[in-house]
This record gives C-alpha cells, sequence and structure tokens, in this order.
C-alpha cells in the first residue's frame, strides 16, 4: 500500500493528511490559539465531590472544570496524596469518591478527552507519557505490546527486551513503530522519557494550582512521532524551517527515514495542489459515494453516529444476494476510512442492506473488522442486533472534524432544518390577530423575508385572503432582503409621514 504524509504550514493553521493508495485516510488540524489538548499535564485543584456520580470536578485552569472519575484515580505514593491513601495500582473497583480526594485538594492530572460541547475535559491521574518506540506509565506497574503487533515471536521477543529496561515500580507499553528494534534502543527511549517525568515531578512541586505542567508535543512533531514510520513512503511539507527540523528529529529517531523528507516551497497552498480540499469538504458531505456506485448516509449526534448503506447506482450482476454483499462490502470499507477520516467515535451504528445467509453477513464483518485493523484508535465491532444493525464503538479522545471546520447553524441551532413559508404565514397570521385585539391603529407593517412575502402575494386572493381581515384594517408587507424565514416584526402604523416613508416598499392588503 502507497502511503503519503501531506503537511501544509501557514501562520494560522498546521494541516497534517495521511493519503493511502491515492486517497486521504486520516486528517489533523491544529489551529494557532486552539492547540491540542489531550496528553497536557496539569496542576489542577479539587473544586466538588460528587459521591454520588463518584466523581470530583478539578479546576485546571481552563474555561470549565475538568471531570475526574473514581475509577480513572491511581492511588500515588508520591507527593500528589489521595485522602491519606498510598499503593500504586489502579483501581479495580473504585472506592468512594469522597475517600479519595478533597475540595481544595492538589491534584496533578492529565487530559484523557478534550472538552466537547458544554462538557469540561475528562482527566486522570493515570499519567502516560508516549515516546517513539514506547509508552511510559509512571504510576502502574505493567508491560504490555501494541495489539497491531501480531506475529506472536515478535511480541515474546519485544516484551523480553522491555523487561530488561523497564524502570522499578514503572510501566510501558510498547507501540506498533517499535517492532524489529533493539533493546539498546528500547534503553535510549526509558532514559528520555524518565528525565521527562522527573521534570514534571520538580515542575509540579514548585508550581501552584491551577497550572499546566506539561504540554504534548504540536501536531508537526506528534505526526513524526506516531505516523512517521517506515511504511510511509514520502513525507511532503511546505515550510523550509520544519523541514529543517524533520531532517534533524528524523536523523535521531529514523535515519533511514530523512531521504523520505520532500520540501515545496513557494506554494501557498500545499492542499490545492494534492487536491485535498475537495477531500475535506468530502469529509463534511452527509452523502457518500462508492466506487461502485452505491451511497452511504452518515448522521451523527453528540453520542451516537449512525451510517445507512444503498445500492443507489449500482445494480450488480445475475444474483440479488451477490449484489447486496457486494455494496455491503464496498461499503465496509469506505465506513472505515470514513470513520477514520472523519474521526468519529463513541457508539456507531451500521445499517447495511439486509443479507439472508449467515455466511454474507460474516463476510461483510470480517471485511469490516479487516479494515478497522488499520485504525490506530482503538475499535470494537460488537457484531449483529436482532434488528439486523451492525454495533460498533470507536473510542474517543477529541472533536471529530466536522465539529473542527464547522459551528453549529446560527438559524436553525443544529437542527439542520426551517420552518415552512406556509407555517410562517399562519405565525404571522396569528400574531396580528392578536394585535387587533390589543391596539387600535388602523395600519400595520409587516417585515419579514422575501419568500414569505412572496407567498403572501402570491395566494392572497380576495375571497380566501392568507393574512386576516377586519374593517377598517390595513395591513402592509415589506420584504426585507437578508432577512431570515424564521424571523418577522409586526408593528402599528401611528402616523403619515411613517405612511409616506415605506410608500412602494411595501405591499397592501
Amino acid at each position: 500500500m502507497q502511503k503519503e504524509i501531506v503537511i501544509d504550514i501557514n501562520p494560522y493553521q498546521t494541516r497534517v493528511v495521511l493519503i493511502e493508495d491515492g486517497s486521504p485516510s486520516e486528517i489533523y488540524i491544529e489551529r494557532r490559539g486552539r492547540e491540542r489538548l489531550v496528553g497536557n499535564i496539569y496542576k489542577g485543584k479539587v473544586q466538588n465531590v460528587l459521591p454520588g456520580m463518584q466523581a470530583a470536578f478539578v479546576d485546571i485552569g481552563l474555561e470549565r472544570n475538568a471531570f475526574l472519575y473514581a475509577g480513572d484515580i491511581v492511588l500515588d505514593k508520591g507527593d500528589f496524596q489521595f485522602g491519606g491513601h498510598e499503593g500504586d495500582q489502579k483501581l479495580d473497583e473504585a472506592p468512594n469518591i469522597k475517600d479519595i480526594v478533597k475540595p481544595g485538594q492538589d491534584i496533578m492530572v492529565q487530559i484523557i478527552k478534550e472538552p466537547v460541547g458544554t462538557k469540561g475535559a475528562r482527566v486522570t491521574t493515570h499519567v502516560t507519557l508516549p515516546g517513539r518506540s514506547l509508552v511510559l506509565m509512571p504510576t502502574v506497574n505493567y508491560i504490555g505490546v501494541s495489539r497491531r503487533i501480531d506475529d506472536e515471536e515478535e511480541r515474546a521477543r519485544l516484551k523480553a527486551a522491555i523487561e530488561g529496561v523497564k524502570p522499578s515500580g514503572m510501566g510501558l507499553i510498547v507501540r506498533t513503530a517499535a517492532e524489529g528494534k533493539t533493546q539498546e534502543e528500547f534503553a535510549s527511549d526509558v532514559a528520555f522519557l524518565t528525565r521527562l517525568w522527573e521534570r514534571i515531578q520538580q515542575k509540579g512541586k514548585m508550581l501552584s494550582a491551577p497550572r499546566l505542567i506539561h504540554a504534548e508535543e504540536p501536531l508537526m512533531f506528534r505526526t513524526l512521532r506516531d505516523l512517521f514510520t517506515p511504511e510511509i513512503d514520502r513525507l511532503v511539507i511546505n515550510d523550509r524551517e520544519f523541514f529543517e527540523r524533520i531532517q534533524v528529529v528524523a536523523g535521531i529517531i529514523s535515519p533511514n527515514l530523512q531521504d523520505r523528507v520532500t520540501l515545496h516551497e513557494g506554494l501557498p497552498d500545499l492542499f490545492d495542489t494534492y487536491k485535498l480540499e475537495s477531500a475535506i469538504d468530502k469529509a463534511l458531505s452527509r452523502k457518500v459515494w462508492l466506487k461502485n456506485g452505491g451511497h452511504i448516509i452518515i448522521d451523527q449526534t453528540e453520542a451516537l453516529t449512525t451510517i445507512d448503506v444503498n445500492t443507489g447506482k449500482y445494480i450488480g450482476n445475475d444474483s440479488l444476494q451477490e449484489t447486496i454483499t457486494e455494496t455491503n462490502c464496498e461499503a465496509a470499507r469506505e465506513i472505515a476510512r470514513q470513520l477514520r477520516l472523519r474521526d468519529i467515535s463513541g457508539i456507531i451504528i451500521i445499517d447495511f442492506i439486509d443479507m439472508d445467509e449467515i455466511a454474507d453477513k460474516e463476510r461483510v464483518l470480517d471485511t469490516l473488522r479487516g479494515e478497522m485493523k488499520k485504525d490506530r484508535t482503538k475499535s470494537n465491532v460488537l457484531g449483529i442486533t436482532q434488528l439486523g444493525l451492525v454495533e460498533m464503538t470507536r473510542k474517543k479522545t477529541r472533536q471529530c472534524i466536522s465539529n473542527t471546520l464547522r459551528s453549529p447553524c446560527p438559524y436553525c441551532g443544529g437542527d439542520g432544518r426551517v420552518l415552512s413559508r406556509e407555517t410562517m404565514v399562519l405565525k404571522v397570521r396569528k400574531k396580528l390577530i392578536r394585535a387587533f385585539a390589543q391596539n387600535d391603529s388602523a395600519s400595520y407593517l409587516v417585515r419579514l423575508s422575501p419568500s414569505v412575502a412572496e407567498l403572501i402575494e402570491e395566494n392572497s386572493e380576495e375571497d380566501a385572503p392568507l393574512l386576516p381581515k377586519a374593517p377598517g384594517r390595513t395591513i402592509y408587507v415589506q420584504p426585507v432582503p437578508g432577512m431570515h424565514i424564521e424571523e418577522f416584526t409586526i408593528a402599528p402604523i401611528t402616523s403619515q409621514e411613517e405612511l409616506r416613508h415605506i410608500h412602494g416598499a411595501a405591499k397592501a392588503y
């Protein structure tokens, strides 16, 4: 599989796209002043302890207090002790939160989920420090190997190598990039991460809460650490300063990758050159067409994403069941790519086209599971429900790409729909009737959207007027360019001067 990384840097934002076989599969955007928070470590101050929720709210210096669940607390043997308890293992069953933390207490926490909407960040005391090939866990005694390394001999070799360099009382997780590396290379990574942890602890002792102690690396350097592996054929960037930095970093972590870095200077927008802007637009589209002519519909809510599969233009060959199965398999591959591209997380429900044969259902599930193995974010395909829907979950750590690039519609409030013209005319009619009852004025000015004014004009017959009629009352309707379809105003006309002012701009009824 051909893999490329394209990094576009300008003064306002950094954008990174991972391209697989010519199609973008992952997009990351970091804007100036809105850097990623996941991975940041803070010295916070406990504000509220809620035993009923088994949680506490911690002031870490952000707009909203962070949420700390009892199960995300590791009993620390260091300076940040919890309620006088000591230990170095994560709780299997969290005791009552009021016995662990107290209001006003200083506590070191790390963000594991960014603030979303009205919710603050979710934090843990279980600190993790990622390196190139290893992740250091200073608060637990544990060894783990990435699930994406599936060769059992290599897993055993890596575990044995790690046991020889693991710091006492700490834990290590072997990352996918560690495959094939030696114990000496691991020792260098461990030495760097342990020094970093010592500096974090020292800084935590010196600073007062709430305060940021350690910030996660910027997007470009996270890209080098997490994405720029020997599987990548080329990395393209448009900024000379960062190109030189990448060369230095690559020379340290993987010298054989230096020749794969390409500089394209003088291009105002690298994404335009690689035709990636249209890919981002497609990442925001509700309908996504499949290569065979079928399509999927993606609808997102805060807690749930639903995906509907349709045959669309695909007519298949002779067998209906084979046509359905082929469409579902193609959709499964595209769905896995879209989940990564949009960074969709949480609960995901997929409504594939109904299949009769169990073997066909298993074929589609195997296709989906196989494609999801490419995903670096933890996911779980649970299977098919009694209603024929596929359930799956994907770990949530940050806002999806649509939330980064879009904001809720200020007119419909994010519903995606507005009131019809007919509904708005009825609203105007009701408000006019109330105005007639409350005011003695002979004339009224209605200002509203041009499209609603057009409907009133087209359908106001003498024997069946849309607007109410009353003896001695005149209604003037004035279309206002740019006014939202759901907005209108009704006001009595109190002088001849006002009538002259609207003459020619409003129609009388």
